[in-house]
């Protein structure tokens, strides 16, 4: 017989207590424990294989590291250049991938959309939240229809639906159809017959999670789970359901706006920084390739307070609008609001200001907006936002020629960044005249790498201090 004892899980972080706990001394939380009865199955055979064999598996002994035999991982790649950018060049095999959203912000199109535009891949799509019928019609929607006369559309043709919650019924299936890619759609939707609680609880998630992290380390066999998140814009579940995955995505984005980002924040397989941004169509999302082009606006006259600057994201260099508003604070006490930005930081360039140039903006109002919904963390935009905050501040425009990549100290030095050949690049590729940079980006006496400013058409100023940009822009 199996055994059963119940349990207190913290419903914020999962922490587990014999008993209930008014505070979780793992988060700090109050009132967030709730009671749950866990079985424990005595079987030792994975529910996704009843194989007779699998109850013969030898114990892992300790390898020494030299004699691992390692070769390069095989990564599958996806029609979707955006998506494999993000996943750090394609799908690892035996990968556990969490995409983690808002709802209605298109968790579930992407993946759809992924599952319909690999015809040579069998693509097992499981959905614990519509029927059949329900993902047909949303699947006619996003595959291109095919032109009068033309050939008969394959979009779509490995794509297989399941509408299951249970994993042991999901498990029998997958041993039948033997997919090369699952899709789960959510991971809250799921319940293990080995757990005697509601799913979407703590010990449901963690439980059905380690059952697909096992069967897909032990098959190579990669998976998606979608993920709900709650008002506090983290993951629903237990923080551990994080540590578990190899690749946590975070899509991110206004459900009133058409476009969308895709951001890596946990990945076993490449970079944590990289980004993808796609625009909601009513066929679907569309890849950007160019996101600097929708981060700038065009304006027809020039105006105050606004400035591009240079940022990197990941390994893709982006031109982002930089918006400042200075004004007089018609209360005792001013504003200091950020969009987009670290308000801190924010603050910090304030002080620079005022200590360094003797701007006086200890009463003034200011807002700071970066514009396409994005949030940037790259210092290099520092000398954007200076920039534009002296610009409304003197009500003096900017021309829009112009572009800025530097980032600023408290003494008021412009410090150099990384990478700033293939800022200067991007801003050439797209038509500005002019770019600031930092005069410490140019490699000091005897150093090897140099930097070719000949081969730009851009005109590149080097700047040491704040004092100079202002006087080389409003004189």
């Amino acid at each position: 017989m199996a055994k059963t004892k119940i349990a207190y899980f913290c419903q914020s972080c999962g922490y587990e207590s014999p008993k209930w706990l008014g505070k979780c001394p793992s988060c700090g939380q109050w009132n967030t424990f709730a009671e749950e009865i866990l079985e424990k199955n005595n079987a030792s055979v994975p529910d996704w294989k009843a194989s007779p064999s699998t109850s013969l598996q030898r114990a892992n002994k300790p390898v020494p590291v030299s004699e691992i035999t390692f070769s390069e991982e095989h990564r599958l790649l996806t029609p979707d250049a955006e998506f494999n950018r993000v996943l750090g060049g394609g799908i690892v095999a035996g990968s556990l991938v969490l995409i983690g959203g808002e709802p209605g912000i298109g968790k579930s199109t992407l993946m759809l959309q992924l599952a319909l535009n690999m015809p040579n891949l069998k693509v097992l799509y499981v959905s614990g939240e519509e029927s059949d019928r329900q993902i047909k019609m949303r699947a006619e929607r996003l595959a291109p229809q095919p032109p009068e006369g033309g050939a008969v559309n394959q979009v779509g043709k490995g794509a297989y639906i399941l509408t299951e919650t249970s994993t042991q019924n999901i498990f029998k299936q997958i041993e039948q159809l033997e997919p090369e890619l699952v899709v789960i759609d959510s991971i809250q939707t799921l319940h293990s017959a080995h757990i005697e609680s509601t799913p979407g609880s703590v010990s449901q998630v963690r439980e059905c999670t380690a059952e697909l992290l096992r069967f897909a380390k032990e098959t190579s066999t990669p998976v998606f789970l979608i993920g709900h998140i709650t008002k506090d814009g983290m993951i629903a579940g237990p923080k551990i359901l994080e540590h578990m995955v190899d690749t946590v995505l975070q899509f991110e984005g206004d459900r009133h706006h058409v476009y969308r980002i895709l951001r890596a924040v946990k990945n076993r397989f490449g970079s944590a920084s990289e980004l993808g941004i796609y625009e909601m169509l009513g066929e679907g999302l569309r890849e950007v390739s160019n996101p600097s082009e929708i981060l700038l606006s065009q304006r027809d006259e020039p105006l105050s307070g606004v400035t591009i600057s240079a940022t990197l994201e990941g390994m893709r260099p982006m031109l982002i609008e930089t918006q400042a508003l200075v004004s007089t604070s018609p209360y005792g006490t001013p504003q200091r609001t950020a969009t987009g930005f670290d308000t801190k930081r924010m603050n910090m360039l304030l002080a620079v200001l005022e200590k360094r140039c003797g701007f006086r903006l200890g009463a003034k109002d200011v807002f700071l907006n970066i514009t396409g919904g994005i949030r940037v963390e790259d210092p290099a935009i520092d000398l954007g936002l200076a920039a534009a905050i002296i610009s409304s501040h003197e009500d003096m425009p900017i021309s829009s020629k112009v572009c800025f990549a530097g980032e600023i100290g408290l003494s008021g030095e412009i410090r150099a960044v990384n990478r700033v050949e293939q800022r200067i690049a991007e801003a050439q590729k797209l038509g500005f005249e002019q770019i600031l940079i930092s005069k410490y980006n140019l490699p000091k006496a005897g150093d090897k790498k140099r930097i070719d400013f000949s081969r730009y058409t851009i005109d590149v100023k080097t700047v040491g201090n704040i004092e100079e940009v202002f006087t080389l822009l409003f004189g």
